[in-house]
């Protein structure tokens, strides 16, 4: 059993049919035989334990051929809940799911004035989860988890937790993680996942958006700046890049970073509105980076028979112009089936700037892995940050066989990010 006890098997088994269950079902025993590999007896014991749990529910019955008719199986999507947080570019995003990733509550809160202040922001957190569970009467030690999609680089010590390193938003080694549980609402055994938010995009997309079926993709978080995840057979469970910070022009604009010529300096939602501000644009006094790309595009594509503003078309064609040679770094370094497109921005712009944006890629990338790309819009809409990071519990949950969390221990949780690699259907 090559070092396999017999509790590592039956938690395997318990993961086969819970994730199959949760991608395909409803499933009778019969189909989850073949769709687990596992024989029929097994199907029937683990099903069995996990209807004993909850975790499993009927779900009707379907006729079979010639003999009774098979009961349907699917998650009970009661048996757990899930919170996924996305701390935004302009505001913390708070919902709360249940196992089956349907939406019961949300919470949002502005990030303005003190913007990305460490204080505020923990502030916003704990009083969004609060929020929600009161909302959905839900009791916070019902929860598997809380999943954080954060900006920036996140490391997992020993000590802290899960630390943050945002140097886009003045956020140097924050140990975001200790400072949640201070004075969290939750209990002690309710475990905090943290990762990059251009990850949980990521995740999101690949169990169950555009990235389904791929085997290797980038998913690309286009807001105030931009990121991106990176999925290949090598990195399964999907790793976030920062790409922004790809030196594009030497000696060029100052990035939010503070180095030069960063692609996020060109290409990034807030150097967009920059640009239109300095070439004569009027974007709405006081307006938030959301309302003012608004103004952007109705000024460049005007309803009716109107003319769009010249400049805001020009500022439009240079940003897709820029994007798409960032991308073209990524198909020749990574060569992806597919990329997606999401972010507030990326979103925002959709369908009418994805050409130009293809057109550039094309022409700046190599041709044979410029063949063999697609380039799309994300499926999953805003909210799929949230709902990436409402994975990562989730994922934990499955890698655990349905076992509730133990007490956090120091450091990172051990089973969520190799759960992860089982993202899709078969």
């Amino acid at each position: 059993m090559n070092g396999r006890t017999v509790r590592d098997l039956r938690r395997a088994n318990r993961t086969a049919v819970l994730q199959r269950l949760w991608f395909d079902g409803p499933l009778s025993r019969f189909e989850l035989g073949p769709a687990t590999g596992l024989s029929s007896g097994s199907v029937s014991n683990v099903v069995a334990d996990l209807i004993a749990d909850g975790l499993v529910e009927e779900a009707g019955s379907v006729d079979s051929d010639g003999g009774r008719p098979r009961t349907l199986l699917r998650v009970a999507p009661g048996s757990g809940h899930m919170i996924g947080v996305d701390v935004g570019e302009t505001r913390v995003r708070v919902e709360l799911f249940d196992l089956t990733l349907t939406e019961l509550a949300r919470a949002e809160r502005p990030l303005t004035g003190r913007g990305y202040d460490v204080e505020v922001v923990v502030g916003h957190i704990r009083d969004g989860i609060a929020e929600v569970l009161a909302d959905a009467a839900i009791e916070p030690g019902r929860l598997l988890g809380v999943g954080i999609g954060v900006p920036g680089i996140v490391a997992h010590t020993p000590d802290s937790g899960a630390v943050v390193h945002g140097q886009t938003i003045g956020w140097d080694a924050v140990p975001l993680e200790a400072l949640l549980r201070t004075g969290s609402p939750l209990p002690a055994g309710v475990r905090y996942f943290i990762d990059n938010g251009a990850r949980t995009l990521g995740q999101a997309e690949m169990w169950f958006g555009g990235g389904r079926g791929a085997r290797s993709a980038v998913v690309v978080l286009f807001g105030s700046g931009v990121g991106a995840c990176l999925v290949t057979p090598e990195v399964e469970h999907g790793r976030a890049v920062e790409w922004g910070h790809l030196t594009v022009r030497v000696r060029g604009r100052r990035c939010r970073c503070g180095a030069l010529g960063c692609l996020e300096a060109y290409a990034g939602a807030e150097s967009l509105l920059e640009r239109w501000r300095e070439e004569g644009g009027r974007p709405p006094e006081g307006a938030d980076e959301e309302t003012a790309l608004t103004a952007l595009l109705a000024a460049a594509h005007p309803s009716g028979d109107t003319a769009g503003d010249p400049v805001a078309l020009a500022v439009l064609e240079e940003t897709a112009e820029y994007l798409g040679a960032g991308l073209s770094d990524l198909i020749n370094l990574f060569q992806p089936e597919r990329i997606l497109i999401g972010g507030w921005a990326g979103l925002q712009l959709g369908e009418r700037f994805l050409p130009a944006v293809r057109r550039h890629a094309t022409a700046y990338a190599l041709r044979y892995p410029a063949e063999k790309v697609t380039v799309e819009l994300g499926r999953l809409g805003p909210d799929a940050v949230t709902v990436g990071a409402a994975i990562l519990p989730l994922a934990d949950f499955f890698g655990r066989g349905g076992r509730r969390p133990e007490p956090a221990p120091e450091g990172p949780a051990p089973a969520w990010r190799a759960a992860l690699d089982d993202r899709a259907p078969r």
